[in-house]
């Protein structure tokens, strides 16, 4: 077989690969309802030194597509339930393709005036939902971690602008530590934003009232007022990852209106409250805060990556990111420059697909799909009540359901190490997808619902393949027992603690 020397002569195979991609995409999707949500394949790719001579798209593409039949995790599915997860609607999956195929650098009106031109309506369509007042800076970002990023960001340059200091111009040298308080819920995503703008993950202070991570007001009032003379950030967490619980926002913007303080909503997936007349509550006093973070490929439901990031001012935000160069040109005030508001100069165009599933589906169909999924975690939740051997351990507020497996004759002191092992146990099943946790001290599962395919017959599934596998886990102890083994279940990894906050915090 002869080797394809140029990607130019394989010109002629483009319409049979994308043709190729697309009947075997159409494929795998058609089977993803009623997948498991793990294979039980080896990681089938073959090829793992680099070839000399290639063998064309097509052969390619048929080695890759045998690979990801056999190894895809399929997590754009309905009954993936871990990391908070979404998979694509109909709509912004197709335009995704799209954007692929056009290729385009977002970053200014020159490089692309459709894609900028589609960034500026999807932003404002987006403010709109989330009820964003429409003066506010907005951004696409690649996900929440540079949506936080970005917002941090902007923090970071009013901060230094608050002591006299363009820190984009001149650095932080021989500026004090930016103070930055937060509640216990405080997500891994927010702090490595923090560590990348180079304030340090570890100042960030979190002031937790109780061991599940809930906000200390009175704390928070008293590191205000010690501090009135500085500025200060503070995270405000809207959605915490473990159990869907939110920080008061409007009671936390309070107090910073009172000091020199800005605040900086993460609301990676909680931002959806939002959207619903039975949850907006959560996020009361959202549109005053001074920036916010979200992600798209949570409950937005668009394909990987897509995130949004706003900002009350839009000044902080072009001070930090804003760049200039003779060959970029320079731009008219009504044409954006989006490579300026974000940390990415070479962009893809990712407003094709927000444009395209926000145009779809609309206000109305993002709010039923939302309530949709809060009565499916209700539905959970009240399958864990009923359950015997389950243990509810918060109230479900949104759309994650925190339990853990409690079975009668299992001591307290050996529950974590059951409940890691049937963790493990239910990522190897592979009909449903979530892992464990450490919430309030305790091991547990945090299944959460965010993807546009999810049903009733997907969730029931929960709590009926816990009980089964938990069932077979302690049927296996005895067994050790009996034997004088030690069970496998005891050598279980440990749960990684979080950095900052009492509560272990698992991906979003």
């Amino acid at each position: 077989m002869s080797g394809v020397p140029d990607p130019l002569s394989d010109h002629g195979n483009l319409a049979s690969a994308l043709d190729l991609a697309a009947r075997e995409a159409k494929a795998y999707l058609a089977a993803i309802d009623e997948a498991l949500v793990r294979p039980r394949g080896g990681v089938g790719v073959a090829a793992t030194d680099l070839p000399d001579e290639g063998v064309g798209s097509l052969a390619a593409l048929s080695e890759l597509v045998r690979a990801a039949v056999e190894d895809s995790t399929r997590s754009a599915g309905p009954r993936f339930f871990h990391f908070v997860m979404g998979g694509g609607t109909p709509a912004a999956l197709a335009a995704d393709w799209l954007t692929s195929a056009l290729d385009q650098n977002a970053y200014n009106w020159v490089s692309s005036p459709f894609a900028a031109r589609l960034e500026q309506i999807s932003v404002a369509w987006l403010k709109d939902l989330f009820g964003l007042p429409a003066t506010w800076s907005g951004v696409i970002t690649t996900g929440a971690t540079m949506a936080n990023f970005a917002g941090l960001a902007a923090a970071r340059r009013w901060w230094g602008l608050e002591q006299g200091v363009d820190v984009e111009a001149e650095g932080l040298s021989g500026l004090p530590s930016m103070k930055i308080l937060t509640s216990g819920y405080v997500h891994v995503s927010a702090l490595k934003a923090v560590a990348m703008l180079g304030l340090g993950r570890q100042r960030v202070r979190t002031l937790s009232r109780d061991g599940a991570g809930r906000i200390d007001l009175d704390a928070l009032a008293s590191e205000l007022e010690e501090r009135n003379s500085e500025p200060v950030v503070i995270i405000a967490n809207a959605g915490d990852v473990n159990t869907g619980d939110f920080d008061p926002i409007a009671e936390m913007v309070a107090l910073a209106r009172k000091h020199r303080a800005w605040v900086h909503v993460d609301g990676a997936f909680g931002l959806f409250a939002a959207v619903s007349p039975t949850t907006r509550h959560l996020v009361a006093g959202l549109e005053l805060a001074d920036s916010v973070g979200v992600d798209g490929h949570k409950w937005l439901n668009v394909p990987y990556d897509s995130g949004y990031a706003f900002v009350r001012e839009p000044k902080f935000l072009a001070g930090a990111f804003g760049v200039s160069a003779s060959y970029l040109g320079t731009e008219a005030l009504a044409r954006p420059v989006f490579g300026n508001l974000g940390p990415e100069m070479s962009r893809r165009a990712r407003s094709l697909a927000l444009w395209a599933t926000l145009r779809a589906y609309g206000r109305a169909g993002y709010r039923a799909m939302v309530e949709r999924h809060l009565a499916l975690a209700q539905r959970v939740a009240d399958q864990v009540d009923a359950a015997p051997d389950l243990e509810r351990l918060a109230d479900v507020s949104l759309n994650v359901v925190c339990f853990r497996y409690r079975p009668s004759g299992i001591p307290e002191d050996q529950l974590d190490d059951l409940n890691r092992t049937l963790g493990e146990l239910v990522l190897e099943d592979g009909r449903v997808y979530f892992g464990t946790t450490v919430f309030a001290g305790k091991v547990a599962f945090r299944p959460a619902i965010v993807n546009w395919r999810t049903r009733e017959e997907d969730t029931d599934l929960i709590v009926a393949t816990v009980r089964e596998l938990g069932a077979r886990a302690v049927a296996q102890i005895g067994a050790s027992r009996a034997m004088g083994a030690t069970p496998a279940s005891a050598k279980s990894e440990p749960v990684e603690p979080s950095e900052s906050a009492e509560v272990a915090k698992p991906q979003r």
